[in-house]
């Protein structure tokens, strides 16, 4: 499993509903993209559950690098850099993904928290307890998948989880999910990821 993210920061008056409308219009397109786990379409809004920022900020949870990868070189991820520029692409390897208790609901809002690893820290000690920490968080009421992955080359842990109801039980930035992609989130793997 590899965890994607871009974050597009808009202008604190930016008309939010632009951002709605164009994922009515184009989110069905990744309905069935050939090694996407999910994608959760996501939005930030200033003022709202704490944001101090206006953002768009897609997370994916890949099953294939190959489905990853036709999506960052074909026409999908083209249109985005066309309308508002190339954003940096953060990407995490995963450790683990849990359906939650709420499995086959549609998730309202998603939850991203990013934890650093100080340096020295036993790294499969870490690890052990970022998966502790997503099993406790997919057993939680209302939650729909909980995953957690690492960026190695900046040392940081990034949990995730996607909620039905608002508000979630889980500390993190929160976004709004506006639609969900979701071809082959059965073949995410449950559990441990080596």
């Amino acid at each position: 499993m590899h965890a994607m993210q871009y974050e597009i920061n808009l202008p604190a008056d930016y008309d939010m509903d632009i951002i709605r409308g164009r994922v009515a219009r184009v989110g069905h397109l990744l309905d069935g993209w050939d090694g996407l786990g999910l994608k959760a379409y996501l939005l930030r809004e200033r003022g709202v559950h704490g944001s101090q920022v206006n953002q768009y900020a897609p997370f994916y949870l890949w099953h294939t690098p190959e489905g990853m990868n036709s999506f960052l070189w074909g026409p999908g991820f083209q249109g985005l850099v066309n309308d508002f520029g190339r954003p940096e692409v953060q990407h995490w390897t995963g450790l683990a993904y849990e359906d939650g208790n709420a499995a086959g609901a549609t998730p309202e809002v998603a939850v991203r928290r990013r934890v650093s690893i100080p340096e020295g820290a036993p790294l499969a000690e870490v690890t052990e307890e970022a998966m502790r920490v997503t099993g406790r968080l997919a057993s939680l009421d209302g939650v729909v998948c909980a995953a957690v992955a690492v960026d190695p080359r900046h040392w940081e842990v990034v949990h995730f989880s996607l909620w039905a109801h608002d508000p979630p039980k889980a500390a993190g930035e929160v976004y709004r999910v506006l639609h969900l992609s979701a071809p082959e989130r059965d073949r995410l793997r449950r559990g441990r990821q080596w």
